[in-house]
């Protein structure tokens, strides 16, 4: 079935309402036209701000611009966020270097390191500065805070940018605890584009990257790519592995931890 141009974009703003992203091989396959078709009309949507292209089709333009603010993601999924940071800092061990990437979930992590001694963090966000200042002052854990120069982004409170990527030239971290805006079988990506440069330069400088995220994370995408999920080394979840992952060298390639609330699962 052939349809009028209109008549497609229309079709592709109603899926993506009802859906969040769309897909060009299903697309082309439902209505009956050529990918490159497909292509050509999100193309078109997309230079008038109606959508925003991503691998393999588009989501909603306004899904990717617009990152809830910080603070008022810090106590969304908080009990699972919480359990995903306790098992998170279990892994940090005494004389580590690492790396804690911005976001909400690696709050939870800095407020659970304890008892390690020698460790030194680096760290581009604002907020877990703070948080693990008062940790070592109240003799928590025994380490070093070091924050990384930059610019800020006060919604974020974090620092980006082409300096804060400059600055992680000098260092190499044994792990790495990075977050994200979503995760598929391909990648692992994020909203804001400097942050996942700065995001991207972590991953490249870590012996271990840690990926922590809760289930809402499973399966999204976000605009920006930090990096092809081949080069994490262990997620960290509240859920299982999705089935149709463990069909793939996924299952052999990541160790996914899964975490429930009350205890932490290994699977």
């Amino acid at each position: 079935m052939d349809v009028f141009l209109n008549e497609r974009q229309q079709h592709i703003v109603a899926q993506l309402e009802k859906d969040k992203k769309v897909f060009v091989a299903a697309l082309a396959q439902e209505l009956g036209v050529a990918p490159e078709t497909i292509r050509r009309d999100l193309d078109a949507l997309e230079k008038n701000k109606m959508v925003k292209r991503v691998h393999g089709g588009a989501v909603n333009f306004l899904q990717t611009n617009n990152e809830p603010h910080f603070e008022s993601k810090m106590n969304v999924r908080s009990e699972a966020k919480a359990a995903i940071g306790r098992k998170a800092a279990a892994f940090i061990q005494d004389g580590d270097t690492i790396m804690i990437d911005v976001g909400t979930t690696n709050i939870y992590l800095a407020r659970a390191i304890s008892g390690v001694k020698d460790v030194t963090i680096v760290t581009n966000s604002l907020a877990a500065a703070d948080e693990l200042n008062k940790l070592v002052e109240a003799q928590q854990f025994d380490g070093k805070i070091i924050v990384l120069g930059g610019v800020t982004n006060p919604a974020q409170k974090s620092i980006i940018g082409a300096l804060t990527c400059k600055m992680m030239e000098s260092f190499r971290f044994d792990k790495l605890f990075l977050s994200c805006g979503g995760i598929t079988t391909s990648h692992v990506s994020d909203y804001n584009f400097e942050e996942c440069m700065v995001s991207t330069v972590m991953v490249e400088r870590a012996n271990q990257v840690f990926l922590l995220a809760d289930s809402s994370k499973i399966q999204q995408e976000s605009f920006y790519q930090i990096c092809p999920l081949a080069k994490v080394d262990y997620i960290i979840c509240n859920q299982d592995m999705p089935l149709s992952w463990k069909q793939t060298e996924l299952d052999t390639m990541l160790q996914w931890i899964t975490v429930l609330e009350g205890k932490d699962n290994e699977g």
